[in-house]
């Protein structure tokens, strides 16, 4: 079901994959370039982009639509996409099952799990572990108090960037020319909270001040009501690997109190889980 050039380059047959004598060519040689368009394609579907139609497919990923015709069938086949009422496609079952699987599996999640419970109890709050994925972050694990106003967030789902603690704490530790690759117009989604930030320049004065804090706090900048801190997790180089946040109800906890109780057990938390990243 996929192109005879792809397997043609995917066997090194055509030339263009034959060894070059470093291991970046000794890696180029296991390519199977069918199989890395098959990813591309499920790729595409993430926290924003639900469905999609197979000539949006093909026109975002380059992808020749005959050839994305038959990798679109290929994958609805094997049961990694399904097709809605309407024609168009969506992530089926077995994708859904490979994420969990994987979330579950990772060792940072693994290594977080009873900090993140403790911490859990400690507050009497939500506690999340998140990634920064793009310009956006990445949900690995929740422990959700009943009370918080945003529901809808669970593990798996991703968040902008700017309006999150998470994600402004992990944007503040990247070097400049890799901001600059990832935050743009475009990452200040419709529907924040009443004072999230809009604008590059805005967002990078609040970066300042979280660089010389060395955590982050967001007030009703995701959603009306909410509010979190968050501090890095840190991996064996010392560089952020992932955040931790507690998030609270505005009706019980005034922006003040996350400076107090609530974040020193949350950088313990931190401590403790970037502790047992380094010696794993």
């Amino acid at each position: 079901m996929w192109d005879t050039d792809d397997l043609v380059n995917a066997s090194g047959l055509g030339g263009t994959m034959g060894a070059r004598g470093t291991a970046d060519g000794d890696r180029s040689r296991y390519h199977i370039a069918a199989l890395a368009k098959g990813l591309q394609v499920l790729s595409l579907f993430d926290g924003t982009t639900l469905s999609l139609r197979t000539s949006d497919i093909a026109a975002r990923t380059g992808i020749p639509m005959p050839t994305t015709f038959r990798i679109v069938s290929t994958l609805e086949e094997l049961g990694y996409l399904e097709r809605t009422h309407d024609g168009a496609l969506q992530p089926g079952v077995k994708v859904l099952t490979l994420g969990s699987a994987a979330m579950r599996g990772s060792g940072l999640v693994q290594l977080s799990d009873r900090p993140l419970r403790l911490l859990a109890e400690a507050t009497g709050e939500t506690v999340n572990l998140g990634v920064l994925v793009e310009d956006r972050v990445l949900y690995l694990a929740r422990l959700r108090n009943a009370d918080l106003v945003t529901a809808n967030v669970h593990v798996g789902s991703t968040l902008p960037a700017p309006y999150t603690s998470m994600g402004k704490l992990l944007l503040a530790y990247l070097p400049p020319d890799e901001f600059d690759r990832r935050i743009t117009a475009a990452s200040f989604t419709p529907g924040a909270g009443p004072n999230a930030v809009s604008s590059v320049p805005e967002l990078r004065d609040r970066l300042e001040q979280i660089r010389r804090d060395g955590y982050a706090i967001q007030d009703q900048e995701l959603a009306q009501g909410l509010r979190s801190v968050s501090v890095p997790v840190f991996g064996a180089d010392d560089l952020p690997v992932a955040a931790v946040n507690v998030a609270v109800s505005t009706a019980r906890h005034p922006e003040s109190a996350l400076h107090g109780t609530i974040l020193e057990r949350l950088r313990g938390t931190a401590a403790d889980i970037s502790a047992k990243l380094r010696t794993r």
